[in-house]
């Protein structure tokens, strides 16, 4: 036996070389391996955070059990509706010495208002005064605008005196020069099974006998119409008072956030607003149509409010919000997705939604079939804002508002 035989042999322990590439491929390595770390803590992080918030927002009620809408494409602001600045050249009057002038009349040369902080309010040579509250105060907040009363619409009968719409107390006659208040229309007396929770606009017959009003929701009040817009509520009326016989009926229902109301100058039809299906509706008062409805203009370019007649023959319509085509309207948008609508509500209020529907303020003047006839614009609403009536009264154009601290005034000449 050979010397060597039977022991074990030994591999020679070679130096490891460490080159750049080495430290390149650990570095990598661990690189990779706390990078996975990082991704795999921060993923646990925010699914620990959003799956709970899911679960509770899935859990949360949403105020609104939104109704899937279907509308036309608005039509392109082209034409009548070419997009102008001619609502810039308004003046606005009286700013800081009253807040949301939703409905405008005149007797004679006296302009009269209602105010959100309950007022009727008469403007005489450039003075302002008070002459009937038909709430009681306190007043100016969202709490206690029921207690306090909000004044819509508002029209002068033919014995000179006010009809007014409170949005929470029904329909009144005031007497505007001893500021003398009659109740005509309670809303806590229900009509056919139904209680009025948003009264809004108002017409009068020539002779006085017949008021035709809307309630714009048996659901939802004024100070929730951000809701009753989104959620497409199909409760709003049209009604009638009889102020001989004193009783109350129903003309139309089935209408989504019932709004302006006007009498035809024959006085053969009314006009309703109704404004979350972004057009206008026509009933049969009187002729061989008596009692039938139809649609006097459909797809409007925007959102109507109140309506009111034009020297014309036609018909003045306040947009409370735009369709721009081109452009983007968030309500349209939303109209068929009313699972995203329920979410939106969930984490934003009513007041947080209703500041991305843009400042951009529209009155359209209608012929007296319907027809676009021209239309005044403020782009951005830098002069007119938040329109609810184009009132025309001696050459002018007043223009109210649900919001804004004046009235404005265009000169019909101008435009």
């Amino acid at each position: 036996m050979e010397e060597g035989d039977g022991l074990r042999q030994r591999r020679p322990i070679r130096p490891q070389v460490i080159t750049d590439d080495t430290l390149v491929q650990e570095t990598h390595s661990t690189s990779t391996y706390s990078g996975k770390v990082f991704r795999a803590t921060l993923t646990f992080l925010a699914l620990s955070l959003l799956i709970p918030s899911l679960a509770a927002l899935c859990f949360l009620e949403s105020p609104i059990e939104p109704h899937s809408l279907s509308y036309q494409v608005p039509p392109l602001m082209t034409g009548v509706l070419e997009p102008n600045l001619k609502l810039r050249k308004a003046e606005r009057l009286y700013e800081g010495q009253l807040v949301g002038p939703e409905s405008l009349a005149n007797i004679g040369d006296v302009l009269f208002t209602g105010t959100a902080d309950g007022q009727i309010l008469k403007i005489e040579d450039d003075q302002i005064h008070t002459i009937a509250r038909l709430g009681r105060p306190p007043c100016g907040t969202r709490d206690n605008e029921p207690n306090c009363g909000r004044p819509l619409g508002l029209r002068v009968g033919p014995n000179g005196t006010l009809f007014v719409a409170d949005a929470y107390q029904g329909i009144f006659e005031v007497n505007p020069t001893t500021g003398a208040v009659v109740q005509l229309v309670s809303s806590t007396t229900p009509v056919q099974g139904k209680k009025m929770s948003f009264v809004n606009d108002l017409a009068v017959t020539s002779d006085g006998r017949k008021i035709y009003f809307t309630d714009s929701s048996s659901k939802w009040q004024r100070r929730d119409y951000g809701y009753l817009a989104m959620e497409g509520t199909d409760d709003g009326r049209l009604l009638e008072y009889d102020t001989l016989t004193k009783e109350v009926k129903v003309l139309m229902g089935g209408l989504r956030f019932a709004n302006g109301v006007q009498l035809s100058p024959a006085e053969d039809f009314v006009l309703v607003a109704e404004t979350t299906m972004a057009r206008v509706r026509r009933y049969y008062v009187s002729g061989l149509t008596k009692g039938g409805v139809d649609t006097f203009v459909d797809n409007l370019p925007g959102f109507p409010d109140n309506i009111r007649a034009s020297s014309s023959g036609g018909y003045w319509v306040a947009m409370s919000a735009v369709r721009l085509n081109p452009g983007f309207s968030m309500l349209d948008f939303l109209a068929d997705k009313p699972w995203i609508k329920k979410i939106v509500f969930k984490i934003f209020s009513q007041e947080t939604v209703m500041k991305f529907v843009p400042r951009y303020s529209l009155v359209l003047e209608l012929g007296e079939k319907g027809s676009y006839k021209r239309s005044f614009h403020d782009p951005n609403g830098e002069v007119v804002t938040f329109i609810s009536e184009a009132h025309e009264h001696d050459g002018y154009l007043y223009l109210g508002s649900f919001r804004s601290p004046f009235v404005c005034k265009l000169n019909l000449k101008d435009v």
